[in-house]
This record gives structure tokens, sequence and C-alpha cells, in this order.
């Protein structure tokens, strides 16, 4: 299983269309993505309400984990996107 760090870049954090466009993005990976909240609750990267069900805010860290094939270039992908400015 590979595991990568993020710290959410948006201003409101993952809410509204910051989690819908990372969703989409996880989902975009085909593989199975689960995003873990500084809080220790995990969710499926590409459920929107999951993601939501979180309550991350700006500043904060996650951790993300897939496994199969195409894993460590998926989550290089996704924490970009968590990383980038995702109201713009």
């Amino acid at each position: 299983m590979s595991e990568r760090t993020a710290v959410v870049a948006a201003l409101v954090g993952l809410h509204a269309r910051p989690a819908a466009l990372f969703a989409q993005a996880a989902a975009a990976t085909g593989i199975p993505v689960t995003v873990t909240s500084e809080a220790g609750t995990t969710v499926n990267a590409a459920s929107i309400l999951g993601i939501l069900s979180l309550g991350i805010n700006h500043g904060a860290t996650v951790t993300l984990a897939a496994e199969g094939d195409g894993a460590d270039e998926a989550l290089a992908s996704l924490v970009s996107v968590l990383e980038s400015d995702l109201e713009n």
C-alpha cells in the first residue's frame, strides 16, 4: 500500500467546490483511494459526502492511501490537487 501526506491549500479547506474537485480527481484515478484526517477518520476519497464529513480546514494535513497498479502515480497527482488553490 502506498501512502502520501498533503497539506490542504484551499483557503476554505475541503468544503464545497474544492471537495468536489478532489473527489472527481480521486474517482478519475480508477483505483480505490482513501483519505484520512488528522483526527484519524478515513473515508473513500472519491466520495464527496465522505470528504465533507471530515471537516478538513485550510492548512490541515491529510494522509492519502491507495493500493494497486498506478497507486504511486495516482497519489502524486492527488497530492498536487490538494496542495494547489482549488478556488481558482
